[in-house]
């Protein structure tokens, strides 16, 4: 498996390219989130997805209300018992999204340099010439030349259904705008997006609110996709107000990066949260198209040093009605792996788009033949470099498992871990190979009943790249005596033969806990 690695600027034969790829247990390292709604919400379809190589399930709480995410997160559970694969679950807010409400759901034609206004009351409908909309303080905010973009690009993927405004005056609490390009807006909702306007909303709304402490305590969920981050205290007050409901003190937090006011203040949002979210949608139209890439490259660069899981979205929108990605997109997938990427989410493509589980197929394919070329020695060079000495006692372990799986050419890392820290540092050092993460559960308790915790810390690997979760017996202590960890060790290894992960003489590289020390080892495994 690692000898299939090669460096990009290592001369190849160009006939070897044609050569047909090797399978794998793990479709691909670069983990894939899948968004289900109307076309990937059946048992059949997400047993599909979760085959394909989907390994978080997103629900988008901007359309759909709590009565219909239940019924899809119920399939979504009875799909991962079918098929014996581990997802997590994300909950993505709506935040201070500005939306057009088109109650008669009729097509509505806009021309070419024709004006239209935009009115806050939504009591409305709308036409050709008017659009309610849900912000009573846009005429405050916007001044004349100011652009706005409308559009379903957010839940349909197509651009071609977006118009681009500009503003021509403001009246009273009505904007007017002139239209820059003919297009044909259906359906019930359409986005708004004023270019580098602050908009006056709370980052987690009210809704959000009641949305996170109704379904999203009711079904433990492991991570806040916080949408329009947009500041670090943004964040600190998601994580505040998770911690006052129980159960989602564990939740992770995501940062979601979609305008520009998010870009200035990217390094305190990042030190802040838990991961990052480059939601290129809103972000690739407040920013110059010429700037994207760039921001793309800089921010997995600021997230991989960080040891901080990255996401970019976006990626193949034209797979939401067709079978095949340009080749833009597929190059595009590839340079969002070899730039760092963590995951891929797909959004419009999974959840209203066509072909759901042929699109995480095709993106996972892609994803592993990027990582095939992905030049872990420099990425391990500049890490371990920016780091620095001395380093930490387990960021030492943690590079030292790496270095040592690379030179043995080991076909598996093993880390036994109960926070899941451990592991994710390894992965942070971006291995070659994958690294089966064991989680030990530890006991605890609130004076009333005993509970084993471990299965947020699995799952929530599950976003990480190259790492994959597999939860111990709770009946093994955290801090494992000699013959425990071994017969520990054993089950993990007897996992990788059963799955095709491990095969007799090869190595595997071990990571684990003895007594206060951490040690790493090597074993070369008999027939």
């Amino acid at each position: 498996m690692v000898s299939n690695y090669l460096l990009l600027e290592e001369p190849i034969r160009m006939a070897s390219i044609l050569e047909p790829s090797k399978p794998n247990f793990f479709p691909a390292m670069t983990k894939i989130i899948g968004t289900l709604g109307p076309n990937s919400r059946s048992v059949e379809v997400i047993s599909g997805c979760l085959k394909a190589g989907m390994s978080v399930a997103r629900f988008d709480f901007s359309w759909g209300d709590a009565e219909f995410h239940q019924e899809t997160l119920e399939n979504l559970k009875v799909a991962i018992k079918t098929t014996k694969k581990l997802c997590a679950v994300m909950l993505d807010t709506v935040g201070p999204e500005l939306l057009i409400v088109n109650k008669s759901e009729h097509p509505i034609t806009l021309e070419e340099d024709s004006f239209i206004i935009l009115t806050p009351d939504q009591d409305k409908e709308a036409t050709s010439n008017l659009l309610p909309i849900n912000f009573s303080g846009l005429s405050k905010a916007v001044k004349k030349g100011d652009d706005i973009f409308i559009g379903q690009y957010l839940f349909t993927g197509r651009e071609t259904t977006s118009v681009w405004l500009e503003v021509s005056e403001v009246k009273d609490e009505d904007v007017v705008c002139l239209i820059k390009n003919s297009a044909i807006l259906a359906g019930p909702l359409y986005t708004l997006h004023v270019s580098q306007i602050r908009i006056d909303l709370p980052t987690l709304t009210d809704k959000d609110k009641e949305v996170i402490s109704t379904w999203g305590l009711r079904n433990k969920i492991d991570f806040l996709s916080l949408s329009y981050a947009r500041r670090a205290e943004d964040v600190r007050h998601a994580r505040e107000f998770l911690s006052k409901l129980g159960d989602l003190n564990q939740t992770q937090v995501f940062a979601k990066i979609e305008n520009v006011e998010g870009l200035i203040h990217f390094d305190e949002i990042l030190q802040e949260a838990d991961g990052i979210i480059l939601a290129r949608g809103n972000l690739g139209i407040d920013l110059p198209p010429e700037k994207v890439f760039l921001y793309q490259k800089e921010a997995l660069y600021k997230c991989n040093i960080a040891g901080k899981p990255a996401i970019i979205t976006r990626v193949v929108d034209s797979m939401t009605d067709n079978l095949r990605p340009t080749r833009a997109e597929a190059t595009d997938v590839a340079n969002a792996v070899l730039d760092g990427s963590d995951a891929i989410l797909l959004g419009a493509e999974t959840l209203r788009g066509l072909y759901p589980i042929e699109t995480i197929s095709t993106v996972g394919k892609i994803c592993s033949e990027a990582e095939k070329v992905y030049n872990q020695d420099l990425y391990f060079k500049n890490t371990v470099k920016y780091v620095g000495e001395p380093m930490t006692h387990l960021e030492s372990i943690a590079s030292s498992a790496v270095r040592a799986a690379v030179k043995v050419k080991a076909s598996v890392i093993i880390c036994f871990t109960s926070s899941g820290r451990a592991a994710r540092l390894i992965a942070k050092y971006r291995p070659t190979m994958p690294v089966l993460s064991v989680v030990i559960p530890r006991l605890k308790t609130n004076q009333l009943q005993w509970t084993f915790s471990g299965a947020f810390e699995a799952r929530q690997s599950l976003i990480v790249r190259g790492l994959f979760p597999m939860l111990a017996d709770a009946r093994h202590p955290a801090e494992p005596v000699s013959a425990t960890n071994e017969s520990v060790l054993k089950l993990a290894l007897c996992h990788g033969k059963a799955v095709g992960l491990i095969k007799p003489h090869d190595r595997v590289v071990v990571c684990q806990k003895v007594g206060d020390a951490s040690v790493v080892k090597i074993i070369e495994l008999e027939d």
